[in-house]
């Protein structure tokens, strides 16, 4: 064990053990030993087999697929280790579900994200560090200190190795333009923005219009998540139908729900690169699917955060 970093213990229940291992790997330190399970009656039992009287604690887990038990198997976590008096808590959620739910859009609807941050804080976090969050006021949903890593450098990097030319960002809906000109600043690309249309509740989206000039060039189109696929594979679409030569896919979060694997497998894109925030099974794995590892930034931010150091650092 590191003997810098001795007073620190890094958790996972079942959401993403990989993972955690890696960022356990990166901070060259062993897991912290806890048990995380259901008993017959549906009910999450958790058991932290280990001191951590007054230690500083990171409990990676993402809340993905299946969304609610691995909520509730963090919440149950943060309250285990608070009454086993742990001296700091930090919920390391690398994916947060529900984000999409940050707003009242609708008449008597719920704003789940601020009731998940409130569930948090409330089992006992003391922290949140967490990855491309789907809206930035989600950070104002909480009452502690809330740290938002992102993988535009990873991304970014990996894509000016490829030396592209005649590349154009896409932004696949408004609401992501801003983290998509952060990306076409960083490849010094020109951004372009693709107008769409949300249709009802059912997860489907009609592509609108896209805003800028993409004839004869090469896209990269840009979102923090693919959910079913239909948005990005519109947003394809309309850009071939515009006369772009060839369409990369960049996404954070790779949701994959019903058989949006099978739909970017037969989309027209040339590759899909998302990061590991959730873990994909080998069945929704095709060979267009790159996948970039966030366990050395997660690991740099735990560090920092252990060592009182800036994780804004991270990202000058």
């Amino acid at each position: 064990m590191n003997p810098i970093l001795d007073e620190l213990k890094v958790f996972t229940g079942n959401g993403h053990p990989v993972l955690a291992q890696s960022v356990c790997d990166y901070l060259e330190i062993p897991m912290g030993q806890a048990e995380v399970f259901k008993f017959a009656n549906d009910n999450t039992f958790v058991r932290i087999h280990e001191n951590i009287r007054q230690r500083d604690v990171f409990i990676i887990q993402p809340t993905c697929y299946p969304v609610n038990d691995n909520l509730m198997e963090l919440l149950i976590m943060i309250d285990a280790c608070k009454r086993a008096s742990a001296g700091r808590i930090t919920a390391v959620v690398p994916y947060y579900g529900y984000g999409r739910t940050d707003k009242k859009d609708q008449p008597r609807v719920p704003i789940t994200a601020r009731l998940v941050a409130d569930l948090l804080t409330a089992a006992g976090a003391d922290r949140l560090l967490t990855v491309d969050l789907h809206a930035g006021q989600i950070q104002g949903f909480f009452n502690i200190p809330v740290d938002e890593l992102t993988v535009l450098p990873i991304m970014g990097d990996y894509f000016a190795a490829k030396e592209i030319q005649d590349l154009v960002v896409v932004a696949v809906d408004i609401g992501i333009s801003k983290k998509a000109r952060d990306m076409a600043l960083r490849l010094g690309a020109p951004l372009a923005i693709i107008e769409k249309r949300r249709v009802g509740n059912d997860d489907e989206s009609e592509t609108m219009n896209v805003i800028g000039d993409v004839e004869g060039k090469v896209a990269l189109t840009f979102d923090d998540e693919i959910d079913t696929g239909g948005t990005v594979v519109n947003a394809a679409k309309a850009l071939s139908e515009r006369g772009v030569k060839e369409v990369f896919c960049c996404v954070t979060h790779p949701v994959l729900s019903r058989n949006a694997s099978q739909l970017m497998a037969t989309s027209n894109f040339t590759e899909v690169v998302v990061s590991d925030t959730i873990p994909m099974s080998p069945e929704k794995q095709n060979g267009k699917f790159t996948v970039l590892s966030v366990a050395p930034l997660l690991g740099e931010a735990i560090y920092r955060i252990h060592k009182g150091q800036s994780v804004g650092d991270l990202f000058k």
